[in-house]
């Protein structure tokens, strides 16, 4: 049986791979603009708006061009390491 120390590494070793994956960093991505939009809209309101709302609100509106504009951003970055 492992010890310990073993699965603190083992651990710590899961949790840096998530952290440096390309899916994980794209979740976080995404959750910082739902936020800005939160905030925005709340504004507007003159209240809190919520999270859920906010977050379907950005899906609704927004999501499509971001992804778009994220991906011609990844294509560019790709095109110049080519080069």
């Amino acid at each position: 049986m492992k010890d310990n120390s073993d699965m603190v590494a083992a651990q710590a070793q899961q949790t840096q791979f998530v952290q440096n994956s390309v899916l994980y960093k794209e979740f976080l991505a995404e959750r910082e603009e739902i936020l800005k939009h939160k905030w925005i809209e709340s504004e507007k309101a003159g209240s809190d708006i919520g999270f859920e709302k906010a977050l379907l609100d950005w899906i609704l509106k927004h999501r499509s061009n971001w992804r778009d504009k994220r991906k011609g951003e990844f294509r560019s970055q790709a095109q110049s390491a080519d080069s």
